[in-house]
């Protein structure tokens, strides 16, 4: 079986927080997120983490999460996004500052990934279990073409007490295939109980369990292929708007819907923790320390 690879999209962070505050301790040893997301992907069996970054901060990630911190477990690399990472006969449109988005953070990997791999974002906390189900999946793809993956959560278990948030609501099949993927923004946790998503003034109901994504993804190499391919045709249609981004559902729902391939929604028990708003914060550190209690984690995770 194949280890497969943990794609890490950190390039936004600099820029979210100003600095590199994606470094501050959510552990009781000052880890951060990242340490999570290694440690659990280590134990599901990843044998290498790419990190997609940005030169501006380049020299004080690296020195915080490289090799060396993992204790050696596993094999680390840095590929770089940045506003001109464009291909051949592309240019920068003037007045764009905002970056390509998600799925051109994918792109910047293709010389540095030759398996399956799994993409997350920087700043979220999946939990063990999603790591189980999406590593063992991608493990099996050694080869493969055109078969992906991603792990949905219950709405309700990616919820924020602190406001509103945005999820791609997920269509699936009788078979586990995902058919659709729809941003939906503004959700929230009404004070009757309800799930809601305000659409132009409208209060939408949503399930409990409706599959959401979170951004953890699985896909074989060929997949960067197809996005280098297709961006060109993003980068003609939306040049003029500044704020246009390439995300990972664009790329996604067009290889779906065109047939080229087909991508497995792999269902999660696991509560999904982020830090959307600074107040997630100590309801995240005290989600860890339940876990460390219960033993699902050690105190010192590089120890």
């Amino acid at each position: 079986m194949v280890k497969p690879t943990l794609l890490v999209l950190a390039a936004g962070m600099g820029s979210r927080y100003g600095s590199l505050k994606q470094m501050d301790g959510v552990g009781p040893n000052n880890e951060a997120i990242i340490d999570y997301s290694v440690y659990d992907a280590l134990r599901a069996g990843f044998g290498k983490v790419v990190f997609v970054i940005r030169h501006s901060f380049a020299k004080e990630f690296r020195e915080v999460f490289n090799a060396e911190r993992f204790g050696g477990r596993i094999a680390v690399e840095y590929v770089f996004q940045e506003l001109d990472s464009l291909p051949e006969g592309l240019s920068v449109p003037e007045g764009r500052v905002k970056p390509w988005g998600t799925n051109h953070a994918v792109m910047m990997a293709a010389n540095a990934v030759r398996e399956p791999f799994a993409v997350i974002n920087a700043d979220d906390f999946y939990g063990a279990e999603a790591y189980r189900t999406i590593g063992d999946y991608l493990s099996q793809l050694d080869g493969s073409r055109n078969r992906y993956c991603m792990v949905a959560y219950d709405l309700n278990k990616t919820l924020s007490e602190n406001g509103t948030v945005s999820r791609g609501v997920c269509g699936v099949d009788a078979q586990g295939n995902l058919t659709s993927m729809v941003e939906r923004t503004q959700i929230e946790r009404m004070a009757d109980g309800r799930i809601v998503f305000h659409d132009g003034g409208a209060d939408e109901l949503l399930a409990e369990d409706t599959p959401v994504s979170m951004n953890l993804f699985g896909f074989t190499p060929d997949f960067f292929a197809y996005s280098a391919d297709y961006f060109k045709t993003w980068f003609e249609a939306n040049r003029e708007l500044p704020k246009a981004e390439f995300y990972i559902p664009t790329m996604v729902n067009k290889l779906i819907a065109d047939g080229t391939a087909s991508l497995r929604v792999l269902r999660s028990e696991a509560q999904w923790h982020g830090v959307t708003y600074k107040e997630d914060k100590p309801a995240l550190m005290a989600a860890i320390e339940r876990m460390i209690a219960d033993g699902k984690y050690p105190e010192n995770l590089w120890k």
